[in-house]
């Protein structure tokens, strides 16, 4: 079976028919995964800035231990919802540009925020209140324009 005859099977899952056609459950998982894109996006762009010297006063550590868990949640519901959604227009979105764009930047998104969760945050304790390392300040720049991408060909995808 190819690729596109994978996609059409999704599009034709009953599953995905009903989304389709229900009034309520599109938008609901419309909603799921916007509140999803809040929990994790807000959560890295809170950490992002204390990366780039805002907050000082808050010690990495603890603010990574405090909003990570949130970031997870967030991504809890931005996986299911977000396969759920795609399963509607699989054929579509498959071959759609802006898909593409947001499916490569989120994989920069995951190898920038492990290369910072297994090399860099092990250091963290060290850095004190003002000693954040040009690397994190890098990576930290990386996510932000990484979830602005992401959110932004989300919305385009619509159009």
């Amino acid at each position: 079976m190819t690729v596109i005859g994978l996609l059409q099977g999704l599009e034709e899952s009953a599953l995905a028919s009903a989304i389709r056609q229900s009034t309520w459950l599109y938008p609901f998982l419309e909603i799921l995964h916007i509140l999803g894109i809040v929990l994790l996006v807000g959560a890295a762009f809170l950490f992002d800035l204390r990366l780039l010297g805002f907050s000082r006063n808050l010690p990495v550590p603890d603010l990574a231990h405090h909003l990570l868990p949130w970031s997870r949640r967030g991504l809890y519901l931005i996986v299911p919802s977000g396969l759920l959604l795609f399963s509607t227009n699989a054929v579509a979105l498959a071959g759609d540009p802006v898909f593409h764009t947001k499916l490569i930047v989120l994989a920069v998104g995951g190898i920038n925020a492990g290369y910072f969760h297994w090399f860099l945050a092990p250091s963290s304790p060290d850095w004190g209140s003002g000693n954040t390392p040009r690397i994190a300040k890098g990576v930290a720049v990386c996510s932000l324009v990484v979830w602005v991408v992401v959110i932004a060909c989300g919305r385009l995808l619509a159009y």
